[in-house]
């Protein structure tokens, strides 16, 4: 059975076993051992202590910045094998978990290039007898809660920033994919980060991640994941006074306009929902099309998607692969059966594949509703998997009304040849990020979050190591006269 890593140690948690199933034929990947909440308490008084040897928190940035670049190197040397193990955990076919495994590498690389080049900041001067500055303290310890859907990208994501800013972490990967984030504490061990510093527990999110979100001595939860679970998480944080980053759920409309290259936004909006299997917090899970060319989109965007490759994801023709689990399937599937209720056309899909070796598996056809207005439950709550709801539009501010009509607000993409008309509706749409004439794209030197019950707080960017860091100011006297208020 898989040891867990315990503030520099491998060892057997005192936690149940679980074990991690491939979604493509059911079969076991490995057992491996989950974390108790004594494991808890000790990972975080070791972390704890880690923290506050000055031999990490108060040395020079290069320092740090060398351990993520070797972080960086190790994640490339072994990328392969790490694509893989991720494949095996949650059944994304391999095309895309190289491209998450090489995410990882350049977030470890930009995040240690800009902690050399983040500077302290002196102040504005606002007097001749004083200096002011102001200057940035790691937090303590930090708690990262990552998904299932795309772990080593998310888990990297946090880690690089928050061991920059000269924290010590506790990461509780997803229970289902658990693997990935124990490869990568042993490239951190090996990158030369000191003992401590990291733990990885793995455990359900209602015993090991309460336990550590709970704990007195973390100072930030950073949760990628659910909606319902980030509220909660940010009822315990307010309890506690401490910090958060939430990256929640998403139901993000991909708009087209009577002028857009439809070729292209049709490729455009295959990509944005049936990749991962639409298992992705900024599916475009909302099609809006203006009615002008609907009829024609929508052939042409059927047929595409009819002839998408769904299949077994070690295959390196698979652009489809199979859902997390069986249930979460039968979840996708209430949601579409739950659209033929409420009138919804299915144009293609809408059920199980069971040909072939895919009877193994979880797969799902990728599937487009029609004949749906927007408050439809398929267009107002998030599906996570292959489901496109279709709706037509006739001018922009019927678009904007129903496009800004959600609880989300994470990712929207517009396509359209008018450049003017895209920059105003990017400006007009409550979300985060805004793709034009592309989607489901990412970079790590742009901020990334969500609007409304999307999120709290941004990852990526030069700045993401300071959402891990406390402000403090100092005011230096440079006058050799005493203060006039205590003469007299």
């Amino acid at each position: 059975m898989k040891a867990l890593f315990l503030a520099g140690q491998w060892r057997q948690g005192r936690g149940p076993a679980a074990r991690s199933i491939f979604p493509a034929d059911g079969s076991v990947n490995a057992e491996f051992s989950t974390a108790s909440t004594d494991d808890v308490e000790e990972a975080i008084q070791a972390a704890h202590q880690a923290w506050q040897d000055p031999s990490w928190r108060n040395s020079l940035p290069v320092e740090r910045a060398r351990v993520l670049y070797k972080v960086a190197e190790l994640i490339e040397k072994n990328a392969t094998e790490l694509a893989a193990l991720q494949t095996r955990d949650n059944g994304k076919p391999l095309a895309e978990t190289r491209g998450l495994v090489m995410s990882a590498a350049s977030t470890a690389r930009y995040t240690a290039a800009c902690l050399e080049t983040l500077d302290t900041e002196l102040t504005n001067a606002r007097s001749r007898e004083w200096l002011t500055m102001s200057v940035h303290e790691p937090l303590g310890v930090v708690a990262a809660i990552t998904p299932w859907n795309s772990p080593i990208a998310s888990e990297v994501q946090k880690l690089a920033p928050a061991l920059a800013a000269g924290n010590a972490v506790i990461l509780k990967p997803a229970e289902a994919t658990s693997l990935i984030a124990l490869e990568l504490a042993r490239l951190f061990e090996e990158a030369g980060l000191p003992r401590g510093l990291l733990s990885v527990l793995p455990g359900k999110g209602s015993v090991v991640g309460n336990a550590i979100v709970q704990h007195p001595l973390v100072k930030k939860i950073s949760f990628t994941g659910g909606t319902s679970t980030g509220r909660q998480l940010a009822h315990t944080a307010a309890e506690r006074l401490i910090g958060t980053s939430l990256e929640l759920g998403g139901k993000s409309p991909t708009i087209v306009l009577a002028d857009a290259d439809l070729d292209l936004a049709v490729n455009g909006v295959i990509y944005g929902i049936f990749s991962s299997s639409g298992q992705a917090c900024i599916a475009g899970a909302r099609l809006f099309v203006h009615s002008s060319v609907y009829d024609d989109f929508m052939q042409r965007l059927v047929a595409k998607t009819q002839a998408l490759r769904v299949g077994h994801p070690e295959d390196a023709s698979t652009q489809v692969g199979p859902l997390i689990d069986e249930k979460h399937l039968n979840s996708v599937d209430a949601y579409v059966r739950q659209a033929e209720a409420e009138g919804g056309q299915i144009l293609t899909g809408g059920h199980r594949l069971t040909e072939g070796e895919l009877a193994q598996g979880t797969y799902y056809a990728p599937t487009i509703i029609a004949g749906l207005n927007n408050h439809a439950s398929v267009c107002q709550e998030e599906i996570f998997g292959p489901v496109l709801v279709a709706l037509p539009f006739e001018d922009e501010h019927d678009l904007l009304l129903q496009a800004n009509d959600s609880v989300y607000g994470l990712a929207a993409g517009i396509w359209t040849e008018n450049y003017r008309k895209a920059w105003q509706l990017a400006r007009a749409l409550d979300v985060g990020t805004v793709w034009i004439n592309t989607y489901k794209k990412f970079s790590i030197s742009t901020p990334f979050g969500g609007f409304k019950e999307s999120g709290v707080g941004r990852e990526k960017g030069r700045l993401s190591i300071l959402s891990y860091m406390q402000q403090k100011s100092i005011y230096m006297g440079l006058s050799s006269q005493p203060d006039p208020w205590c003469e007299g």
